[in-house]
């Protein structure tokens, strides 16, 4: 995302030029190539949004050690053809994965695909265990996603840390179990990383394709070379809950988790979601004459501190199940004159803004969800509930 510009002092020798540093935030989803006739990712396809690898010095990642390879059973691709996006996701529940926002939302301007075009593959490289996200049979899927946001914002302050995203399955596919989620305090993670124990798992596009590769511990930090931390801090929205890490990425590494090692086995203490560069441009009276190459500063991630509550609000949230309970809901929202819409039965980001409207003015928790619970608050008849999932184990 190409963002902030923080100028720098011209000298008199310089007069009417200028040098700029722009921040930008490179996504590591992968576009997908075209699907064979049994709809896998099996060649990589296009590289990278805007950077198709974040190496930090020599390339630490690697095979799976063996004491970790029931973590594969954890862990899987979200793709989807037609939506030319492949990234990691991971297990929180039997039926929900959690991964990065932009993967199934994209980011501002952009068109957002098809969210019943996606598919979870858990243990790709050994199982294939394919699962289709909930309402992908009758228009619905997008109620059963939950995120940060639905159109991340690409000025200032980048919203990196509202790009999670918890997906709702249509069947339990993480039937080997969950990652357990650690809430921790950025300084806490610093120390944890500092004594080697933050890693990463994750699939890559350039490394071994679609095989987990391990991202051995690394560097989490908050100043670094030439990006001082008050300087980095102004170009991100809640910089509270970002991490900054050096663990290795590549393409599809987006939505895989970062991982802490504890005595009882690795927890999630963020999702990965991209590279944080900074480009110097040169100027001429308000216009960019010539563009110097990105050099990254370091990757990001979500510290789980921003999603963990929203996974137990989400995992006990009847969402609606129909089209026609959608198109009540939003026939209701715009007699409150909260929703300016279409009554389409479709769950957009119009509709996500007036169900937290509504959430606000009634003093209730704001989740944007269309459930069940707000339709008959709202005087709706709909019924249909949804099978609840299970909590996951969280420390």
């Amino acid at each position: 995302m190409a963002d902030r510009q923080k100028h720098e002092g011209a000298t008199a020798a310089q007069a009417g030029k200028r040098r700029v540093v722009l921040a930008l935030l490179a996504l590591a989803c992968v576009a997908a190539s075209p699907l064979s006739t049994l709809a896998w990712p099996s060649r990589p396809g296009a590289d990278s949004m805007v950077q198709p690898v974040a190496v930090f010095g020599i390339d630490d990642r690697g095979p799976l050690p063996a004491r970790y390879k029931d973590l594969r059973e954890k862990i899987g691709l979200l793709f989807s053809v037609h939506g030319r996006s492949v990234c990691t996701a991971f297990c929180v529940a039997k039926d929900v994965v959690a991964t990065a926002g932009h993967c199934l939302h994209k980011i501002a301007g952009e068109r957002t695909p098809r969210i019943g075009d996606f598919w979870f593959l858990r243990n790709y490289d050994v199982v294939r265990d394919i699962a289709h996200i909930a309402g992908h049979g009758n228009g619905t899927a997008a109620l059963n996603v939950m995120s940060g946001s639905m159109s991340l914002n690409v000025r200032p302050p980048i919203e990196a840390t509202r790009d999670w995203a918890l997906v709702r399955l249509a069947r339990p596919a993480c039937t080997k179990g969950v990652l357990p989620i650690r809430v921790l305090p950025i300084d806490s993670i610093l120390k944890e990383a500092e004594a080697k124990r933050v890693f990463q798992l994750s699939y890559h596009r350039d490394y071994t394709p679609w095989k987990l590769a391990y991202g051995q511990p690394c560097t989490v930090g908050k100043s670094f070379e030439h990006s001082e931390w008050s300087a980095i801090a102004q170009d991100f929205s809640d910089p509270e809950v970002l991490i900054l890490h050096t663990c290795d990425t590549g393409g599809a590494s987006s939505g895989s988790p970062m991982l802490l090692e504890t005595d009882s086995g690795p927890e999630v203490i963020g999702i990965n979601v991209g590279t944080y560069v900074q480009s110097k441009v040169l100027m001429q009276e308000g216009k960019v004459k010539k563009r110097m190459k990105a050099d990254p500063v370091a990757n990001t991630a979500v510290a789980s501190a921003a999603f963990a509550d929203k996974l137990d609000v989400f995992l006990q949230a009847t969402v609606l199940s129909s089209p026609g309970q959608v198109r009540e809901l939003q026939t209701l929202l715009r007699q409150r004159e909260l929703f300016a819409g279409k009554v389409d039965g479709i769950y957009s980001a119009d509709l996500r803004s007036a169900i937290e409207a509504y959430e606000k003015t009634e003093g209730l928790a704001v989740t944007g969800l269309a459930t069940l619970t707000i339709l008959k608050r709202l005087g709706g008849t709909g019924t249909m509930p949804v099978e609840r999932a299970k909590r996951p184990v969280r420390r």
